[in-house]
């Protein structure tokens, strides 16, 4: 059964070591980040799924011990998600930032293993997921990383579109309400051409949330770089 979740954006530059000179605007997203893990830890699961976009087409199960790399974004930097051996996959981006915000909170608690989401998997199948995470062990947590639009002002990665207020509003009420219902409800062709990388992850999460009877909290909502970032925790 799902006992805790946290959901933190995923853009590399929460890495400080990535962001350089820019590493102080993300201070309080970071923090924010710090809180919902460390919220994560006091839940004492027994297992923890850390939950991405599949990007690069890297979908599927990570398995504890896989590394993954910031070397594409220039800086010399792995980071290993949980312990275990390497094997022969490496995290995409998202998870590899899930992994470093682990790191980051020394986790020590329950195994850990990766899995991530292709962009157009449909939103039952993404519930279904989450459904089989919550069910594999007694006390499950998980970490979900997605951001929301990248549509937020003209200097955004995909420029503005009006359509991004209204779709990242909704969004983040329901994460931070803890509403699977209105989370499966968001719209996967809008989601896609709002560049939305959370619309996935946070579905599985959906799933996993079913009959679990979680609160949510809202820990920070900002849209750095005209992309939308929110943080919350559901316990």
């Amino acid at each position: 059964m799902l006992v805790a979740a946290a959901v933190c954006p995923c853009p590399p530059l929460l890495v400080p070591e990535v962001a350089t000179g820019a590493a102080t605007e993300l201070d309080a997203v970071r923090t924010a980040c710090a809180d919902a893990v460390g919220l994560l830890a006091a839940a004492r699961p027994d297992r923890l799924y850390v939950v991405g976009p599949a990007t690069g087409g890297a979908d599927g199960v990570f398995p504890a011990g896989t590394t993954g790399s910031f070397a594409g974004f220039g800086v010399d930097l792995s980071v290993r998600l949980g312990d275990g051996p390497a094997g022969d996959r490496t995290l995409p981006a998202p998870l590899a930032v899930g992994a470093w915000l682990l790191v980051r909170a020394r986790w020590s608690g329950a195994p850990v293993e990766g899995l991530g989401v292709g962009e157009e998997t449909p939103a039952e199948a993404c519930a279904a997921t989450g459904r089989e995470l919550a069910a594999s062990a007694e006390r499950v947590a998980l970490l979900v990383m997605g951001d929301g639009s990248a549509c937020r002002t003209v200097k955004a990665p995909g420029y503005l579109d009006e359509r991004a207020a209204g779709f990242d509003a909704e969004a983040v009420r329901a994460l931070g309400g803890a509403d699977a219902p209105a989370l499966l409800a968001l719209d996967t062709g809008l989601a896609r051409e709002l560049k939305v990388s959370g619309r996935a992850p946070w579905q599985v999460l959906a799933g996993a949330a079913e009959g679990a009877g979680l609160d949510g909290r809202l820990l920070h909502e900002d849209d750095p770089y005209g992309v939308e970032y929110v943080v919350a925790a559901w316990s």
